[in-house]
């Protein structure tokens, strides 16, 4: 039996397939290739977290996301932690997501 994937997996799936006397079919992907399908694979995760009701699903998602992210960040020749930074530099200049503010329209008195 044939199962079709076609999408980019973490690096030991391979080896888990190969462990279970299946044989699995890969190839390596050149950069332009990797920034592209680590995008739809950010974008196929971030389904997954907000489909998830279960809170131990959630956090496996999230951590699935970060997964990616550091991924994509390596691609700009940065780390997880260069990310983190620009995250906090964000949160002191503009705040956070703590106080669940919803802004729902700005009135000007310029027109």
């Amino acid at each position: 039996m044939e199962r079709i994937y076609n999408k980019l997996v973490r690096d030991r799936i391979p080896e888990i397939i190969s462990n279970k006397d299946e044989q699995p079919i890969t190839h390596i992907l050149n950069d332009e290739e990797y920034k592209s399908e680590l995008e739809k694979k950010l974008l196929e995760e971030y389904n997954e977290v907000i489909e998830t009701t279960n809170s131990t699903d959630r956090i496996e998602e999230l951590a699935d996301m970060i997964e990616i992210i550091k991924a994509l960040a390596s691609l700009e020749d940065k780390t997880i932690e260069d990310v983190l930074e620009v995250a906090k530099q964000k949160a002191i200049k503009r705040g956070g997501f703590e106080e669940k503010i919803f802004l729902e329209k700005v009135i000007s008195d310029n027109n």
